[in-house]
């Protein structure tokens, strides 16, 4: 079987990998954290949420960098919200906004209405100028069940474009083979995901770097500047903070890097469009 590494024309050796720094488009702190890793520090990619208020802001400070769209259909917190960008009622819960949990929009949400929403997001990134680079989803909401699977993936076949999908484990949980079907219709994708959201997510992360294996791995953090707008409506402001600390002036993590292969998801784009 051919590995992500030589599709990539890759050595079968190399540690690969993608820093991922996301939350664009979700708030100032976010744009400002986002693009200064991807800029200043180490991240290689970030990914935007089309439907949050800090989107349009976000697009206007792009300048060509390794940024996908972050597939949206859930609000989280509990006193910002969003909503989506097309006229979807099933996709809209009782106060205005998306749903804030998967369990939520997968218990209401209109298939066809999502599809609809999904493509309308791609398509305003693109109009807002991105060379978007690849697609994720955010809270893995569609990722982890098979019908939301389904747009997922038809998404990434219309527009050529990779995505992530959950770590093997999570896979394996689902009971639905997210990697044979991207497979079979030649949509590439990281070997491993890995998400830090932990307190102690700096020592995890250089412990995982230490030890990284050969092949595709993409580590997802969420860097944010210290802002009053983030501390009131994030109760987990703390943590985003100090992994922008980290990837913007990390000694140590800059010394673990060095035996690391740094790419962005357009690597992965371009060489899909080549395979296709």
């Amino acid at each position: 079987m051919t590995t992500t590494l030589e599709r990539l024309g890759l050595e079968p050796a190399t540690r690969a990998l993608l820093i991922a720094v996301g939350g664009l488009g979700v708030s100032h702190a976010a744009n400002q954290g986002v693009y200064a890793a991807l800029r200043l520090g180490v991240g290689t990619t970030s990914s935007l949420l089309v439907p949050c208020p800090w989107a349009r802001d976000a697009a206007a400070r792009y300048r060509d960098d390794d940024v996908g769209v972050q597939l949206t259909a859930n609000a989280e917190f509990e006193r910002y919200r969003w909503g989506p960008i097309t006229m979807s009622p099933s996709l809209v819960d009782g106060d205005g906004g998306f749903p804030r949990t998967p369990e939520d929009l997968w218990e209401h949400a209109d298939v066809d209405e999502l599809r609809r929403e999904c493509r309308a997001q791609i398509a305003r990134a693109m109009q807002w100028g991105l060379d978007v680079t690849h697609l994720g989803s955010h809270l893995d909401a569609l990722t982890l069940r098979p019908e939301f699977f389904d747009v997922y993936l038809e998404m990434a076949e219309e527009f050529d474009l990779p995505i992530r999908v959950p770590d093997e484990a999570a896979e394996s949980r689902l009971q639905f083979p997210l990697r044979e079907l991207a497979a079979e219709v030649g949509v590439l994708h990281p070997d491993r995901v890995v998400s830090l959201r932990s307190a102690g997510s700096r020592e995890a992360l250089l412990g995982l770097l230490r030890d990284l294996e050969p092949g595709v791995t993409e580590v997802r953090l969420h860097p944010a500047t210290d802002s009053s707008e983030l501390r009131a409506f994030d109760p987990d402001w703390n943590r985003r903070v100090l992994e922008y600390q980290f990837v913007t002036g990390d000694a140590e993590l800059s010394a673990v890097l060095s035996g690391v292969r740094p790419i962005g998801y357009r690597l992965l784009r371009d060489a899909q469009r080549r395979l296709r």
